[in-house]
């Protein structure tokens, strides 16, 4: 496989099976940048939270306690915040679209589903909760030239600079 030139995904065109394409330009993002939109995240989660109990609060008044079973979603609503950013038109959360960030897959360029921007937080949320899972997944992105980070690379995503 050729080498990419530099700001531009590797290219598959070489190996069995896949069609001859353009490479996808795109520039990385640094692991700093990410840091500070997972800092600003964790602010609009709180208040996504926030606003998911007051919600669950009406419903269970409404419905004389039953709608109370819906706070077993409250522990998952960074995974639906990030389903619902990421896996939307904008392709990032509010914290990357401040840091100027979008979530894309590298070789082809294409939005990222609601089901892998899922999987993908769910990911990330399982590394940072134990503290090997995330020097291992941090390693990944300091070693590597593209700064990709382990979870996204079980993943085939790329959080590069949006244009």
């Amino acid at each position: 496989m050729q080498n990419p030139q530099p700001g531009y995904a590797q290219r598959f065109d070489t190996a069995p099976g896949y069609a001859a394409s353009l490479p996808v330009p795109f520039v990385r993002a640094s692991l700093g940048g990410r840091t500070v939109a997972y800092l600003l995240d964790i602010l609009f989660i709180f208040g996504f939270t926030a606003l998911l109990t007051l919600l669950i609060t009406v419903i269970g008044v409404v419905t004389f306690g039953l709608g109370w079973t819906l706070f077993a979603v409250l522990p998952a609503s960074g995974i639906i915040y990030s389903a619902i950013t990421v896996g939307g038109s904008k392709q990032s959360t509010i914290g990357q679209r401040l840091m100027g960030l979008r979530t894309i897959a590298p070789e082809s360029g294409a939005r990222v589903d609601v089901i892998t921007a899922a999987v993908h937080a769910l990911l990330f949320y399982v590394a940072i909760s134990t503290f090997l899972l995330w020097c291992v997944d941090i390693a990944f992105g300091l070693v590597r030239s593209d700064r990709r980070l382990g979870h996204d690379l079980l993943l085939g995503l790329a959080v590069v600079h949006a244009r």
